[in-house]
């Protein structure tokens, strides 16, 4: 057993979706960081991209083609987790497993992807799913084979009011399972927009996980 990442003791092994109602929160960016930040204490991480499609989590970890093979490739047989989830070249504890460019969401099936989960569980620590932005198909498949998730939302109004429609979405998980990411946060926009974090927690009905402060300087996928 170990220290849950958002609390309690919980069995080795679990995953956990990152998701937000729209793009640009950060949410890509929150994944790497803090999966890195878990290998680095330790914990055999594996970051799971599940933006079909699109992928830009490897761009985010460093590891712009590093992966042959694709979480689809997996669940075709046509190799093993070991073989597709791509160690970092940099940071031990550390694995990137991409989604596929190649298919639709519709094209998975999405009992085979919850499927996958038990074996990522045996293997890593943590697994932390890329959610695409917004509530659609691969939303859907995302949150599949996940037991708890983050939202990450902004505090602009329209963020706020995504991650609100988000948490409904996460119904399927228990309430004590999903909570929220304030990213992205200017402390003087908050004072001349007369926000707090408790407006935020308030709009969206989510415990409060933690606050990211706005870092100019760092990249945003």
């Amino acid at each position: 057993r170990q220290r849950s990442l958002l609390g309690g003791d919980v069995p080795v092994g679990q995953a956990i979706v990152v998701v937000s109602g729209k793009g640009g929160t950060g949410k890509t960016s929150f994944t790497a960081n803090v999966g890195m930040a878990l290998a680095m204490l330790g914990h055999p991480t594996l970051c799971l991209d599940c933006d079909v499609g699109l992928r830009n989590l490897d761009i985010a970890m460093v590891m712009t083609d590093c992966a042959m093979m694709d979480f689809t490739d997996v669940l075709a047989g046509n190799c093993t987790l070991e073989e597709a989830a791509v160690p970092h070249p940099k940071q031990s504890n550390l694995y990137l497993l991409t989604a596929p460019t190649r298919i639709g969401v519709s094209s998975i099936d999405i009992e085979a992807f919850r499927d996958l989960f038990p074996l990522i569980n045996e293997r890593f620590d943590y697994c932390l799913i890329d959610a695409p932005a917004g509530l659609g198909a691969g939303f859907h498949l995302a949150i599949s084979g996940a037991e708890r998730a983050v939202v990450v939302t902004t505090t602009e109004a329209s963020s706020l009011r995504d991650a609100q429609r988000t948490a409904m979405e996460l119904n399927v998980l228990p309430t004590d399972c999903v909570h929220m990411v304030v990213n992205r946060c200017r402390q003087k926009l908050l004072k001349s927009l007369h926000q707090t974090i408790d407006d935020a927690i308030d709009s969206t009905g989510l415990p409060l996980l933690g606050v990211v402060p706005e870092d100019e300087t760092m990249s945003l996928y």
